[in-house]
């Protein structure tokens, strides 16, 4: 894929930044940091569109997993270099009524919970957990951004999945209420 003009790029940017940004900041674990690095993965896609290892990216299907594959890559070559992994609830980016201050307050206070849950997770759990529900891709996306095949995925996603459950039924009922979810 040859590099996109200036209309593509903005239209890429309205489509991808929001999600990008999200799942930067669940590696880096800060808003700031997570937005330089979609922009270092902007920049690289407005220069050519580059594979991380020198392909050209070949067709716009691929794009999607290209740039959260390079958002990824960005991102953890950011955590190594500033050593600091800070595991930070993230905003929710569905549009819906005004709630209440006592459903905002609740909502909060189970994902609070939630992300906690999932720190008790493995790494490549959280991340696969993390790709399928915060952002909404398939298995074969997420084994190409994570470099995993589309086996292993699946079996993080339900291994995951069926600790988490473990977790949550191990809290009171009062604590989470199930038809919400908030990853």
């Amino acid at each position: 894929m040859p590099a996109p003009d200036a209309l593509e790029l903005i239209a890429l940017l309205d489509r991808f930044e929001r999600p990008l940004v999200r799942y930067a900041q669940s590696i880096t674990g800060d808003l700031e940091s997570a937005r330089d690095v979609v922009q270092e993965t902007f920049i690289k896609l407005a220069r050519g569109g580059m594979s991380e290892s020198g392909d050209v990216v070949d067709n716009a299907r691929h794009l999607e997993a290209w740039l959260f594959t390079v958002t990824r890559n960005r991102a953890v070559d950011h955590q190594r270099k500033f050593s600091r992994i800070i595991p930070m609830p993230l905003p929710e980016d569905r549009p819906c009524a005004e709630p209440g201050p006592a459903a905002v307050l609740e909502r909060q206070e189970s994902a609070t919970a939630l992300f906690r849950l999932l720190d008790a997770l493995s790494p490549n759990q959280r991340e696969v957990i993390r790709l399928k529900f915060q952002n909404d891709l398939s298995y074969r996306e997420i084994a190409e951004i994570t470099r995993l095949s589309v086996t292993n995925v699946g079996f993080l996603l339900h291994s995951g999945l069926k600790k988490l459950r473990e977790l949550l039924r191990e809290q009171s009922p009062e604590d989470f209420d199930l038809s919400r979810s908030v990853l």
